[in-house]
Formats: structure tokens, sequence, C-alpha cells
């Protein structure tokens, strides 16, 4: 199984970025972690991060035919991108959205996601925890799908 993680922008500058939202890992911290837990699952992982709404976009269609599953954290794009949920329905690979801090819970204009509803899922508020769930969740929603198309 392979997962493509895509991390939007300024989540590099994770630890240095608002701690008291985010916690105080870095961007490394995170993909450490990250890499840990697919391997942990037998889960081939790539991850990309970028500050740049076309080159996401690129980085999802490249993935079709590539990847099984893609998770996304498309951070600010979350509440402003309709390109981004455009380009993971045209690949049709099933993706699930993530976030670090409870968007349901922060400013009005965070509170709507656009990702959401090209996504089999949205985990969100559980800090790098976020990640774990969704990429379960993923492989989970996966291999129901595999195992009813044998």
């Amino acid at each position: 199984m392979k997962f493509l993680i895509i991390n939007g922008p300024n989540l590099n500058m994770l630890g240095t970025r608002e701690p008291q939202v985010y916690g105080t890992g870095t961007y490394a911290d995170l993909c450490g972690y990250i890499e840990s837990i697919c391997s942990e699952r037998g889960i081939e992982v790539k991850l990309f991060q970028s500050n740049h709404e076309g080159a996401i976009v690129d980085e999802i269609q490249a993935a079709y035919g590539v990847f099984d599953g893609i998770i996304i954290n498309p951070a600010a794009y979350t509440h402003t991108s309709i390109a981004i949920p455009d380009a993971i329905k045209s690949v049709g690979i099933p993706a699930a959205e993530v976030h670090i801090s409870d968007i349901s819970k922060r400013e009005a204009y965070r509170q709507h996601s656009y990702t959401k509803e090209a996504c089999i899922d949205t985990v969100c508020g559980l800090g790098f925890d976020s990640y774990k769930a969704a990429i379960d969740r993923l492989k989970e929603f996966v291999n129901a799908k595999n195992s009813t198309v044998l």
C-alpha cells in the first residue's frame, strides 16, 4: 500500500508558528512521526509540502495510478481552494483530510472546509496524532474497497 501525504502552506514552520495552537514539534518531527507510523503499518509513504496551491494540485495529479491513498493537510487552502478538492476528485484516489488543530473551534473563517467534500473523512484536533488516525482510517477504507473488488 502506498500513501501520499501532502502538507500545505506554513506547515514547514511548525515548531515556531503559533506553538500554542500547533505545538512545539517541528516539520521534521512530523515527517519522522508519519514515516514511523507508516512503517509500522507496512505502508510506503511519500511526503510532500508546498506553500503553493498549484504545486499541490500538480502533486495530486501526479499521484494518479501511483498511490492507493492521499492524506492531505491543505492548511489555509482548506478554506479557500476549490482547485485542491477538484484535483482530488479528478484522480479518484481515496483521500483523508487532516488538521493538527481543531478547525471547528477556531476563527469562523477556518470552520468551513472545501476539501472535506472530496475526502472520505476528516481528522482534526489531535496534534500529530491526527495523522495517525487519518492513516489508520484511510488504510481501513482502502483495504475494505480492495476486498470488495476481488
